[in-house]
């Protein structure tokens, strides 16, 4: 086989903890191979708020966060459609950046880092043999030492591999989908809003150059009953959230809109299929109501690369590198995604979420609770 298509690191997705990954490995001299089935940039559906415990690591890739005037986000507003109101500083606070602009850069930052970047490349399938693993893309084959899976929420190899997470009938974690929008809207810079209605939460937040993310979850169910119609769902299911009434009603939206997801699981997944190493949404999502998806997504990336350089160095052997992932994964996120899958599981009940938000406002110390629960130390 042509010696050129060999690496020590396939990296099967191009979002933020595949890129990251391969920032960080070709840092350390690796040859890394990034394959990614769209190109830069694209918009993604993503609530586009990241928890300031990812600021030091972004920084160390080479992303000026500090330089960029970015709005930094450090209050809660939780509503539901019977007028009820929770209101709660996050002490740790975040910021906001568009996939749009955050993929893009960290793209650039991966090639000039050393990365091979094809993008417009989909992986077909990817098995370990001897040692080695072969990726398959189209008519191209590649080969690689380790292989990592940060294809996000669902793919093509998901579906070869039949994880259970795909054949599993978990309904109330799974077939969610999620639309996207960016707006210009008067709402606060400082806070990101997260206002419920019936089977579902639509979040809103400030992005770069002043627009807003408006991004929402339902169930596939909520709008088969719509006729498939997003505009028909939005009038008669979000709206009767009367602050999404006001949003929908007055905000001026972007051309190219909306940007959607179909098929979203929040059950649990598999940290290592067949030797391949699961970072991101890959790995198992926390729900967009905890808000620091994009955090994990880079977390693991941090992680898996340091175990990978080990591995590669000949410190640890595959089965130690393996073993030690999953549990470093399991004691960062383990207790975050549970809380999160607990909540999503109940947040899009009408009864539920009213006593809940009632029973945060008469107890404080639960609302701080939940706020440290879902959050992170700074990495």
């Amino acid at each position: 086989m042509d010696n050129s298509n060999a690496y020590d690191v396939a990296i099967i997705g191009g979002g933020l903890a595949g890129l990251s990954a391969a920032i960080v490995l070709s840092r350390k001299g690796y040859k890394v191979l990034v394959l990614e089935k769209d190109d830069y940039p694209r918009h993604k559906v993503c609530g586009e708020y990241i928890s300031m415990e990812s600021k030091p690591f972004l920084e160390s890739l080479g992303l000026p966060v500090g330089d960029m005037a970015l709005p930094v986000i450090n209050k809660l507003q939780v509503t539901d459609t019977r007028g009820n109101e929770v209101r709660a500083i996050m002490p740790q606070g975040g910021f906001g950046i568009s996939r749009y602009v955050l993929d893009d850069a960290l793209a650039q930052l991966a090639q000039e880092a050393g990365a091979t970047l094809l993008t417009k490349t989909k992986a077909d399938n990817v098995q370990q043999a001897n040692g080695i693993f072969t990726v398959n893309a189209g008519a191209h084959t590649y080969t690689a030492k380790l292989a990592c899976g940060t294809w996000g929420k669902r793919s093509n190899i998901d579906v070869k591999w039949q994880r259970p997470f795909i054949t599993g009938k978990n309904k109330a974690l799974n077939n969610y989908i999620g639309i996207k929008y960016h707006i210009s809207y008067p709402w606060p810079a400082d806070v990101i809003g997260l206002h419920n209605f019936k089977n579902g939460y639509c979040g809103i937040s400030q992005i770069e150059d002043g627009k807003y993310c408006l991004c929402y979850l339902t169930t596939a169910a909520n709008l088969k009953n719509c006729g498939n119609d997003i505009k028909r769902m939005e009038r008669e299911v979000l709206m009767k959230n009367k602050v999404l009434e006001q949003i929908f009603t007055n905000a001026i939206f972007d051309e190219g809109f909306p940007v959607t997801i179909s098929q979203i699981s929040f059950d649990k997944k598999e940290l290592v299929q067949d030797g391949v190493l699961l970072l991101g949404d890959a790995a198992g999502m926390i729900t967009p109501l905890c808000g620091n998806g994009m955090s994990i997504a880079l977390h693991t990336a941090k992680i898996a690369s340091t175990m990978m350089d080990d591995f590669l160095q000949g410190r640890i052997n595959r089965v130690q590198m393996e073993q030690d992932y999953v549990s470093q994964w399991k004691k960062m996120f383990s207790t975050r995604i549970s809380l999160g899958r607990l909540i999503q599981s109940n947040f899009g009940k009408e009864r539920t979420t009213s006593f809940f938000l009632k029973a945060v406002n008469a107890l404080p110390f639960l609302r701080r609770q939940l706020i440290k629960g879902t959050s992170g130390l700074p990495f």
